[in-house]
């Protein structure tokens, strides 16, 4: 493989068309005759229903058709969950996509209203008349869980949809002998994606042939497609699903969502197109929320800080639905990362998965595995502190010695490759810890309040192999399909299952075919997102896209390496033994003038003039890539804080992180991509988290009262990193999309406690705002 493109920081090709306003988003989609979709959605968090008068609504201006879930029976099916946990007890209750005789969450759909334009659809909403009777509602997972909690559905007692277990090593043993025990009750609050974009649906269904166009803000086409085909009994032949711009995602556009099958079934019965675009505050109400976690822990540790134990009880709120890949989550992408980067020889948990009354729980940027980071980063800090160590010394006594091929951990896993003493060690070095434990020093004796964070992670992605998703319950694949083809003027169409969204994979994999082929970047067309014009895909989440889908081109474009040096043999007159192959050329060992271009070689294959006897024409290949093992990226981050005293207020002053995601295609996009993650988890500690009150209503409903990072609150964020290629992948990388915020919230978590703890605060609930901050520092005086 030459290195010519692989590694350089070039611009990416998607962002023109995306800052100049030329990109084309779902609901900038307009065909001949459409019509426009509003969904009345429950006020109420938990209420029967004793009837709907849409008779108002069908007077109307505008109004061609009002749908209840009456006009859905026997035409759209539940609402499916995908991820159905073995040996969980789990219990999947019906989602249905238009509310039957209950409402269970403030924003489920009660009806739809479809009409000539979006405002006189929306207007109508108001007319219909919805009688209900208001039942208790419940919203913390943990108080759902009690015996005497309201129950959201008869087929799920206790409001538990699963109860899931790990073991690995003998626990007891662990506690029992332990010198140290350390218990930790975690809240990760209830978090909203905020993807610049709101979700939405144009749906075409022609009568005549049977056939529906889907346009949607979708991760994964392929698998809305799958999913469609189930809920609509439209064949999947005959339902063609096209993702144009996706305007963010982080998780929230995996599912496959009631609003989607509900304009589909509009389209069916109308027979003209009917587009649905939610607004900001339906947005907050319906689209999958992130985290929810309600974490008890306990760390058992010997004198000299050697970790030797650890046991967690989660409850994990799923929302009043299983949404589509909800069960897998809190668990399998969770409980086991509980080893994280550390030699831990026994951890055991319990996972609760339960029902509330609030929105439905998805992937969020990190998905379980911020959840696994933070509760082990949490308690190494409190075993540092505990002990009179520093927490950067606890790390290096539990880290897992460097390993290159493969290192077993207790929960089951086998990570791949990994040098955690090697990135702790960059850091440290790149941040100047030494010099900022001096001033840290400094500071205390003059007042002031700053704070170190340390987090270092590893965790789980390029998710696959297929056989293991079937094992953990996964209903589908995990490998990824390309098609490379040559033009007979040399230029190149890659056709991706995957479908990328912001991540930069037009321009990475254009860079991979550059490398692997010889060809110029600029003659490099990715083509993904349309499921009749790309090969079947298992979607873009769980930082996979590279790790999954890049093999797959990586292998692709190898196998028309070799085609096109047999071809070139041929027109040498040369043995292929006697070939080689460098920069997009074909040439006799030995005598480099002797050569053929890549172009060369892709036009006669393409006239097929003078081809090698049993080699076909064209220059095209394709591959499915189920890879072998998960990638296993990792790193260490480092937050400095400064806290007010007087007011609460958290001054992020530096944020530092090493990351290792292998070999770097692009690494200008691999530093966009950890600035993201990064402010995400930071804003989980500072400022974001979900609120509902008693009654299951969403106070934090809007941008007003729900609080995101701004560019004005960060420091710059200094990235640096190591690589450690991963064995088993053809190129030797790893995913990156999500690591900021694997390790970020935590760091910020430690550094403001680090900060607090000479004024005897022992623990705050994130996120840390200013009066939180505050009261527990009054708090800490007083007790």
């Amino acid at each position: 493989m030459t290195t010519r493109m692989f590694g350089s920081a070039i611009r990416r090709r998607e962002d023109p068309r995306l800052i100049t306003g030329s990109a084309l988003y779902t609901d900038d989609m307009t065909l001949p005759g459409m019509l426009h979709a509003a969904m009345l959605r429950s006020p109420y968090a938990h209420a029967r229903i004793r009837s709907i008068d849409a008779s108002a609504a069908l007077e109307a201006e505008g109004v061609v058709a009002v749908y209840t879930s009456a006009d859905a029976e026997g035409e759209l099916n539940p609402v499916p969950c995908a991820w159905l946990l073995p040996n969980s007890g789990l219990v999947v209750a019906d989602y249905p996509s238009l509310a039957k005789d209950t409402v269970r969450y403030v924003g489920d759909i009660v009806a739809v209203v479809v009409a000539e334009t979006r405002y006189q659809a929306y207007d109508a909403l108001d007319l219909i008349d919805v009688d209900y009777d208001p039942l208790p509602a419940v919203t913390s997972p943990e108080q759902a869980a009690q015996p005497d909690a309201p129950q959201l559905h008869e087929n799920v007692p206790g409001n538990q949809a699963f109860h899931w277990t790990l073991t690995g090593g003998d626990v007891e043993a662990a506690f029992a002998n332990a010198d140290v025990v350390l218990h930790e009750h975690i809240v990760q609050q209830r978090l909203i994606p905020n993807a610049m974009e709101t979700r939405a649906t144009l749906a075409h269904y022609i009568q005549a042939s049977g056939e529906l166009t889907v346009w949607n803000t979708t991760q994964n086409p392929h698998i809305l497609r799958f999913v469609s085909s189930a809920v609509t009994g439209v064949p999947e032949d005959r339902l063609r699903v096209i993702a144009p711009e996706v305007g963010g995602g982080f998780g929230s556009k995996i599912a496959a969502y009631p609003a989607d099958f509900i304009t589909m079934l509009c389209s069916k019965k109308l027979g003209r197109p009917v587009k649905w675009a939610e607004t900001r505050s339906e947005n907050y109400q319906a689209t999958t929320h992130g985290r929810d976690h309600v974490q008890e822990v306990e760390l058992a540790a010997t004198k000299d800080g050697k970790i030797t134990g650890l046991r967690a009880k989660v409850w994990s709120g799923m929302g009043a639905y299983l949404s589509l890949a909800a069960p897998g989550i809190p668990t399998i992408l969770h409980g086991l990362m509980l080893s994280g980067v550390y030699d831990i020889p026994a951890i055991q948990e319990d996972v609760y998965g339960i029902h509330t009354n609030t929105t439905p729980v998805e992937a969020y940027r990190g998905a379980g595995r911020p959840e696994a980071t933070f509760m082990l980063e949490c308690l190494v800090d409190r075993l540092a502190k505990e002990l009179g160590l520093d927490p950067a010394e606890v790390r290096r006594r539990n880290f897992i010695p460097a390993f290159d091929n493969g290192h077993p951990v207790v929960t089951g896993l086998t990570y791949d490759s990994g040098n955690y003493q090697g990135a702790l060690d960059k850091l440290l070095d790149k941040a100047g810890y030494q010099d900022l434990r001096r001033q840290q020093a400094e500071a205390r004796e003059n007042g002031r309040y700053l704070g170190l964070g340390l987090a270092t992670y590893v965790e789980i992605c390029g998710l696959g192999p297929s056989q293991v998703a079937g094992a953990i319950g996964f209903q589908g694949g995990l490998w990824e399909s390309a098609i490379v083809r040559f033009h007979p003027s040399g230029k190149v169409h890659v056709f991706i299952g995957a479908s990328p969204h912001g991540q930069g994979e037009e321009t990475t994999f254009a860079q991979i075919i550059s490398s692997e082929l010889g060809v110029s970047p600029d003659d490099v067309k990715v083509v993904h997102g349309d499921t009749d014009n790309t090969p079947m895909g298992w979607g873009t989440y769980g930082s996979r896209t590279t790790a999954v889908g890049g093999a797959a081109l990586a292998v692709t474009a190898r196998k028309i390496r070799d085609k096109a040096k047999i071809i070139a043999a041929h027109l040498l007159e040369a043995a292929v033994e006697d070939m080689d192959y460098e920069d997009g050329k074909f040439f006799v060992k030995g005598s480099p003038d002797q050569a053929k271009t890549i172009q060369e070689v892709a036009l006669m294959a393409n006239v097929a003039w003078n081809m090698p006897a049993g080699v076909e024409a064209g220059l095209e290949a394709s591959t499915f890539y189920d890879p072998p093992n998960f990638v296993y990226p990792f790193g260490a981050h480092l937050a400095v804080v400064e806290v007010d005293p007087e007011t609460g207020q958290v001054d992020l002053q530096r944020y530092v992180c090493v990351d290792d995601c292998g070999p770097q295609i692009n690494p200008m996009i691999v530093e966009g991509q950890v600035h993201g993650g990064v402010v995400q988890g930071v804003g989980q500690a500072l400022w974001e988290g979900a609120v509902y009150d008693e009654d299951g209503q969403l106070l934090t409903g809007a941008m007003l009262d729900y609080a995101i990072p701004r560019a004005d609150r960060l420091p710059n964020i200094e990235v640096h990193s190591t690589v450690t290629p991963s064995p088993h992948h053809p190129l030797g990388v790893k995913g990156i999309g999500e690591a900021g915020t694997i390790a970020s919230t935590v760091a910020v978590y430690n550094a403001v406690m680090d900060a607090v703890a000479p004024l005897g605060v022992q623990r705050i609930a994130m996120p840390f705002t200013p009066e939180r901050v505050w009261r527990a520092i009054q708090d800490a005086k007083e007790a």
